[in-house]
C-alpha cells in the first residue's frame, strides 16, 4: 500500500509549474534586487559626475585663474561639489580629491570622488552599500596682460567713400570740381588743390565730403577705435565704463594698455602706450594724409615737390618702425611682462617709392614703373610679408582687419596696376592672401566696402582677449 502511494506521487505531474516557480523565485528576487540597487547606484554616479564637472569648471573661471593659492582653489572646488553632491541615498556626502596643476598661464583641475550608494536590498547582495566613483577634468588658460598697438592706415585710399550710397553721393557732389577732381569717389586731402590757393571753385575733395556729410572709410575706422577705447559699449560686468577694452579687462581681471599709430609713407605716432582710456582721448588726431597738390605728397624746404608722383602707403615701413618701438613680449602673467599684439587695419595695397637701382617691387607689378624722380620709382603691390615673419618670430602676435580694396574695373589705372592682385575677388585675391599670411593664426578678418568695421574690429579684439574654459573629460 505504501509502496503504491509513493509510486503514484512520483509519477504524478499535477502542480509541477507551481513547484518550479517556487524554486526559481529565489534567483529572480536576487536578480531584481541587484538590478534595482545597481540602477540606483548608476543614477547616483551620474549626479555625482555632474557635481564634479561643476566643481572643476568653477575652479577655472576667470576670477579663479588669478588665484595662486592652491588651498583656496581646492576649497572652492570642494564647496561647489559638496553643494551638489548632497544627495539622498548616499551613505555620506563624499569628500572629493581636488588636484591643481599650473603650467604657465594654463591651469588643469581634476576633481575625483568615491561614494557609497545605499542598497535597498542589502540582504540580497550581502552588503549595505554599492561603491561608485568618478572624476572630471577641466582646463583653461588665464587671460594674459596685453599691450595693444593699433596701426591704422591713413593713406589716400582710406578717403574712399564708405558705402555705395556714399560713393554715389560723393561722385555727385564733385561734379562741379575742376577736371583733376571731378566726379571722384575719393575725398583727397589737398592743402593747395591744383597747386593753387583754395577757393569756392577750387576745393579739395575732403572739404566737399565734409560739407555734404559723406562718410569715409577713415571715419569708420575712427569710430571702430572709439568703440574699443571709449564706448559706449554694453558690458556685462557691472560698474565698468568705457569701451570694449575696459570691459574685457574687467571680465578677464587683466591689465590692458593701448597705443595708436597711423601710417602712410611714414609711421605717425598718435599716442604711445598708455591706458585705453587715456589713448581714447587722442582718437580725434587720427587724420588722413595731407598732400600739397596733385602728385605732390611732400614739399622741400622751398615749397616745391620732392617727388612728382602720388604715393603714400608703405605698410612694410609702418610695421618695421613699429616693430622697432615695441619691447620684447612676456607671458602676460601677473608677475611677468605683458604680451604684445599688433592690430593692423588696412586695405592691403602698398603705394611707395623704391630706389631705381637695387630696389625691388613685386614680380607681378606692372612695368615700367612710373618714375618719381631720377633715383626712385613708384611701386604698387600687395604687402611683402617678410616683416610680418620678423615680428612674429619675436612672439608678437599680429591681428589684421582687411578693409577690402574696392574693385574699380572702369578705372584705367586700377585695371593696369592693381587688378592683377585683386582678382578674382577682393576677398580671395593676392592682396587678401598676403594679409592673411601676415596675420597670426586665427587673427585675420575682412570687411567689404559698406561693411560694419566697428563690429569687425570689436570681434577681432574679443577673439584675442577672450579666455575660455573647457571640460577635458
Amino acid at each position: 500500500m505504501l509502496r503504491r502511494a509513493m509510486l503514484c506521487f512520483a509519477t504524478d505531474r499535477k502542480a509541477n509549474v507551481a513547484i518550479i516557480f517556487a524554486l526559481t523565485m529565489v534567483p529572480i528576487i536576487f536578480l531584481l534586487g541587484m538590478t534595482l540597487d545597481y540602477t540606483q547606484a548608476l543614477r547616483k554616479r551620474e549626479q555625482l559626475n555632474a557635481a564634479a564637472d561643476a566643481a572643476a569648471i568653477a575652479a577655472v573661471r576667470p576670477a579663479m585663474l588669478t588665484q595662486t593659492t592652491k588651498s583656496v582653489i581646492e576649497a572652492t572646488a570642494t564647496a561647489v561639489f559638496a553643494a551638489k553632491a548632497n544627495l539622498p541615498g548616499l551613505a555620506a556626502v563624499p569628500t572629493p580629491t581636488v588636484t591643481v596643476t599650473d603650467v604657465g598661464l594654463a591651469r588643469t583641475i581634476t576633481v575625483s570622488y568615491v561614494a557609497q550608494s545605499v542598497n535597498s536590498f542589502p540582504g540580497v547582495l550581502g552588503k549595505q552599500t554599492w561603491q561608485v566613483s568618478g572624476s572630471s577634468t577641466a582646463k583653461a588658460s588665464s587671460a594674459p596682460n596685453m599691450n595693444f598697438y593699433l596701426l591704422l592706415d591713413d593713406s589716400p585710399s582710406m578717403a574712399l567713400a564708405a558705402t555705395q550710397s556714399d560713393i554715389d553721393n560723393m561722385v555727385l557732389a564733385t561734379k562741379n570740381q575742376p577736371t583733376y577732381a571731378k566726379n571722384c569717389a575719393f575725398a583727397c586731402h589737398e592743402a593747395h588743390p591744383n597747386n593753387a590757393a583754395p577757393s569756392s571753385t577750387n576745393k579739395d575733395n575732403l572739404t566737399v565730403a565734409r560739407a555734404n556729410n559723406i562718410t569715409l572709410r577713415i571715419d569708420l575706422v575712427t569710430n571702430a577705435v572709439k568703440q574699443l577705447m571709449v564706448g559706449p559699449w554694453t558690458c556685462p560686468q557691472s560698474g565698468t565704463s568705457g569701451g570694449v577694452m575696459q570691459c574685457m579687462s574687467a571680465l578677464n581681471n587683466t591689465t590692458y594698455q593701448a597705443a595708436i599709430y597711423t601710417f602712410d609713407y611714414a609711421l605717425n605716432t598718435i599716442q604711445t602706450l598708455t591706458t585705453p582710456t587715456t589713448a581714447g582721448t587722442k582718437i580725434g588726431n587720427i587724420q588722413l594724409l595731407t598732400v600739397d597738390h596733385q602728385n605732390c605728397p611732400v614739399l622741400n624746404g622751398s615749397g616745391g615737390c620732392i617727388y612728382t608722383t602720388d604715393y603714400g602707403t608703405d605698410i612694410s615701413k609702418g610695421l618695421t618702425d613699429l616693430n622697432a618701438a615695441m619691447p620684447n613680449p612676456g607671458d602676460g602673467s601677473a608677475t611677468g611682462t605683458p604680451q604684445e599684439v599688433v592690430f593692423l587695419v588696412t586695405d592691403g595695397v602698398e603705394d611707395k617709392l623704391i630706389p631705381k637701382s637695387g630696389g625691388s617691387c613685386d614680380p607681378n607689378a606692372t612695368y615700367p614703373l612710373p618714375s618719381a624722380n631720377s633715383t626712385t620709382a613708384r611701386c604698387q603691390q600687395p604687402l611683402n610679408t617678410a616683416i610680418c615673419d620678423t615680428i612674429k618670430s619675436r612672439n608678437i602676435r599680429i591681428a589684421i582687419l582687411y578693409t577690402e580694396y574696392l574693385q574699380l574695373p572702369s578705372d584705367g589705372w586700377y585695371t593696369s596696376r592693381i587688378a592683377q592682385f585683386n582678382n578674382p575677388t577682393s576677398s580671395t585675391g593676392t592682396i587678401a592672401q598676403r594679409l592673411q599670411s601676415c596675420a597670426s593664426p586665427g587673427l585675420y578678418a575682412n570687411v567689404q566696402n559698406g561693411g560694419d568695421i566697428s563690429k569687425a574690429l570689436t570681434d577681432l579684439f574679443i577673439k584675442v582677449a577672450s579666455s575660455t574654459a573647457s571640460l577635458v573629460q
